[in-house]
């Protein structure tokens, strides 16, 4: 077998399925190739390289709705690129912890630039728009990666805490309606509500805090383009 990016990438896809991030290793990638270790880093420098590649192979694959389709609004867009996104992520196991911190590739970024150029086209300004691509993209990552983690005994110890929930009404009632909607719907209604209000702020109302952002925090981390485009 020719030993090149696309094999090492299926392969590897294909191990995170069985394993997981946490037993996920070169070492046992290359087992699983039947070669050594080191030919790994002629098409991978180190194990983020693969990592973000993986994340890269996984977005290509199956986050489908980059761009508004014909007559589609702003906030219709961005609503079906935010499910399209999380399909993606959970097609895979653990795809959430592969996602988090990865960097776009940097043959990713005229895709970028035109899904931040169509959404701007439709009526929001650059700045709200890409404010908004990455705070979808970040709840999505942590809705998923939430849903990714529930241990194999979730529903026992749901049960466990609805019983114990039950002599407070409000909790009862509250966790009643989050068990019956479920995570698909519990999904939307995040994203509705930061979509509403991002329409809000367009209408003119927040600008306030608009003009007043809070103060900056100083970050070892870079500022860094939405990966989910």
């Amino acid at each position: 077998m020719k030993l090149d990016r696309e094999v090492i990438l299926e392969a590897a896809l294909a191990l995170l399925d069985e394993v997981g991030m946490d037993k996920l290793s070169t070492r046992l990638l290359a087992e699983r190739l039947g070669v050594q270790q080191p030919a790994l880093y002629w098409h991978f420098k180190n194990k983020r390289a693969l990592l973000d590649a993986m994340n890269s192979e996984i977005l290509h694959r199956a986050h489908e709705r980059k761009l508004p389709l014909p007559g589609e609004t702003w906030d219709g867009f961005l609503r079906e690129n935010a499910h399209s996104f999380r399909r993606a992520l959970l097609a895979r196991r653990d795809g959430a912890r592969l996602h988090a911190g990865s960097e776009p590739d940097p043959g990713d970024l005229d895709m970028v630039e035109a899904q931040l150029a169509a959404v701007v086209n439709l009526g929001v300004p650059a700045t709200q728009a890409m404010t908004l691509l990455i705070a979808l993209g970040r709840y999505t990552v942590g809705c998923v990666l939430e849903e990714q983690a529930a241990p194999p005994d979730a529903e026992m110890r749901q049960q466990a805490l609805d019983a114990a929930a039950a002599s407070r009404p409000l909790l009862a009632e509250a966790f009643a309606h989050y068990r019956r909607a479920g995570p698909d719907a519990l999904f939307e209604i995040g994203v509705d509500l930061m979509l509403e209000g991002a329409k809000a702020r367009l209408a003119g109302k927040g600008q306030a805090a608009e003009a007043s952002p809070p103060p900056r925090r100083e970050s070892s981390r870079r500022p860094s383009p939405p990966s989910s485009a």
